[in-house]
């Protein structure tokens, strides 16, 4: 059976950070997640463009929700983002995880972050342990 839903229902209830940034769960599946979020002007740096990190954070979460969703707990043990273009307050970002190689006890992911118009403006890598948890909600 297929919890992949409930398990990011759940960390989403109980993530103060992703609720911070505004984050919607477009979808989600194991392996997989859509995760949208409005970039807003507290969010921006002395240069009035996107801080690194609220790009950084919103590819974190499609890291660990398309991570969990596939039924075993998992944290994050290596990420790296690269920048490409440049963000401003208002832009709606989307990011797109997806399962490049799984192990036993690790997941190579890709996070792509594009805005509105599809355009690819960050891309991160993250891999992540698979704990022997499985999660039981």
């Amino acid at each position: 059976m297929d919890q992949s839903k409930d398990i990011v229902d759940h960390m989403m209830k109980n993530d103060a950070f992703s609720q911070w940034l505004g984050i919607t769960v477009v979808s989600n599946a194991p392996g997989e997640a859509v995760l949208t979020m409005t970039v807003r002007d507290e969010m921006t740096n002395g240069f009035h463009i996107a801080h690194g990190g609220i790009s950084y954070a919103l590819a974190d979460s499609a890291l660990a929700f398309a991570a969990n969703g596939g039924g075993r707990q998992s944290l994050s043990i290596e990420t790296s983002i690269h920048h490409l273009h440049a963000v401003r307050a208002g832009e709606v970002l989307t990011a797109s995880a997806t399962l490049l190689s799984e192990t036993h006890k690790t997941g190579l992911y890709q996070i792509d972050i594009t805005n509105r118009t599809g355009e690819r403006v960050a891309w991160f890598k993250g891999t992540v342990y698979r704990t022997s948890k499985e999660w039981n909600l």
